[in-house]
C-alpha cells in the first residue's frame, strides 16, 4: 500500500511532441514569433509624415545647411589667409638665413686670417718689424676692423634670434592652419549631411506633392517667374551712385543662375558669394560671409534702404540678398532655386548695411 500511494504522488512524465503534433507545435511557435516581431516593429517604425511636416523639415534643413555654409566659408577664408600668412613666414625665414649665412662667411674669414697671424706676440711684431711706422698703422688698421667684426658678430646674433622667431610664428601658423583646415572639413560635412538628407525627405513626396513643395518654395522666395530680367530692370537706374548701379546690375546679370554652396561665381553663387561678387564688380571688396558683411559697411534702418544695400535674414545672419528698390531683393535662395528677385517681407529681417 505505502509504495502505491508513493507512486501515486510521482509526476507523471511530460512526453514530447512527435510527428505532426511537432510540426504543429512549431509552426505556432514561429507564427507567434512573427506575430511579436510584426508587434515590435510597428511599434519602432517612424510615423508616416504629411507633406506639410516633410516641408517645415526639409526648409529648416536647408536653412542648417545654410548657416553651415556661412560657417565653411568663414573658415575657408581664414584657412586661406593662414596659408599666406605662412608662405610669408616661410619666405622671410629663408631669406634672412641667406644673409645669416653670408654674414656667417664672412666671420669665417675673419677669424681664419687672425689664426694665421695670431700666434705672434703684438710687440714681438714690432720688434721685427723693418718699419715700425708702418706696423703701427696697420696695427691701428686692425684694431678698427675688430671693431667692425665684433659689430658683424653682434649682427649674427641679432638674425639668430630674429630667425627663431620667425620660425616660431610660423609654427603658430601652422596650428592655426591646421585648426581652420579640422573646421573647414567639418562644416562642409555638416553642409552635405543636411542637403542629403533634405533631398531623402524630399523623395517620400509623390511627384504632385514634391511639384506642391517646389512652388510653395517658390512662392516663399519671390518666384521663379520673377526672374526675368527685365521685369526689374528699372531699379538699377535708381542707385543713389555709380558703384551701387554697378553692383546692382551685376545682380540682375546674374538672375537665372544656380545656387551652389561655397561658389562665388561667375557661373554659380551662393548668398553672400553673390553680393560679394556684385560689389567686387563695383571695385569694391567684401568679406566672404554674411556675418562678416554686415559689418562692412554703416548700418542702416529698413526704411532707410536704397538699391545696392545689402539686406541680412535670421538671428544667426545666415542669409544674405542685394536691395534693388521698391521692398524687392535679388539672392540666392538655397540649392535647386537659383537666382531671383524676391520681397524682403520673405524671411525674418535682421538688419542692412550700406556699402559705398
Amino acid at each position: 500500500m505505502a509504495a502505491q500511494r508513493k507512486a501515486a504522488h510521482r509526476k507523471p512524465k511530460q512526453r514530447l511532441f512527435t510527428g505532426p503534433a511537432a510540426r504543429t507545435a512549431a509552426t505556432l511557435a514561429l507564427a507567434g514569433a512573427a506575430t511579436a516581431t510584426a508587434f515590435d516593429g510597428a511599434a519602432q517604425a517612424e510615423p508616416q509624415l504629411t507633406p506639410a511636416q516633410v516641408k517645415a523639415k526639409v526648409d529648416r534643413l536647408y536653412h542648417d545647411a545654410e548657416v553651415a555654409t556661412e560657417k565653411y566659408n568663414g573658415a575657408k577664408e581664414k584657412a586661406a589667409a593662414s596659408e599666406k600668412s605662412l608662405d610669408a613666414l616661410r619666405d622671410e625665414a629663408a631669406r634672412r638665413t641667406e644673409r645669416l649665412n653670408a654674414a656667417r662667411n664672412a666671420l669665417g674669414s675673419f677669424a681664419t686670417a687672425q689664426y694665421r697671424t695670431g700666434g705672434i706676440d703684438p710687440a714681438v711684431r714690432l720688434a721685427l718689424s723693418s718699419d715700425p711706422d708702418q706696423y703701427l698703422e696697420r696695427a691701428a688698421f686692425e684694431d678698427r676692423a675688430g671693431d667692425r667684426q665684433a659689430g658683424a658678430l653682434n649682427g649674427v646674433r641679432r638674425q639668430v634670434n630674429e630667425i627663431a622667431q620667425l620660425r616660431a610664428r610660423a609654427e603658430n601658423e601652422l596650428a592655426s592652419l591646421t585648426s581652420r583646415r579640422a573646421e573647414l572639413r567639418k562644416q562642409k560635412e555638416t553642409v552635405r549631411t543636411k542637403l542629403a538628407d533634405a533631398q531623402k525627405l524630399l523623395a517620400t513626396l509623390t511627384a504632385d506633392q514634391r511639384a506642391d513643395y517646389e512652388r510653395a518654395a517658390d512662392d516663399a522666395h519671390g518666384g521663379a517667374a520673377r526672374a526675368d530680367r527685365g521685369t526689374y530692370r528699372g531699379a538699377a537706374t535708381a542707385a543713389p551712385n555709380a558703384r551701387a548701379a554697378q553692383a546692382v546690375a551685376f545682380a540682375f546679370g546674374a538672375l537665372g543662375k544656380p545656387y551652389v554652396w561655397g561658389s562665388t561665381g561667375p557661373d554659380s553663387f551662393d548668398c553672400s558669394g553673390l553680393t560679394q561678387a556684385a560689389w567686387r564688380a563695383a571695385g569694391v571688396s567684401l568679406p566672404r560671409t554674411t556675418y562678416s558683411q554686415i559689418n562692412a559697411g554703416t548700418r542702416v534702418s529698413r526704411s532707410e534702404l536704397t538699391p545696392g544695400d545689402l539686406v541680412f535674414f535670421y538671428s544667426g545672419i545666415s542669409h544674405v540678398g542685394m536691395y534693388i528698390g521698391n521692398g524687392q531683393m535679388i539672392h540666392a535662395p538655397r540649392p535647386g532655386a537659383p537666382v531671383r528677385v524676391a520681397s524682403v517681407g520673405d524671411m525674418p529681417f535682421a538688419g542692412a548695411t550700406r556699402v559705398a
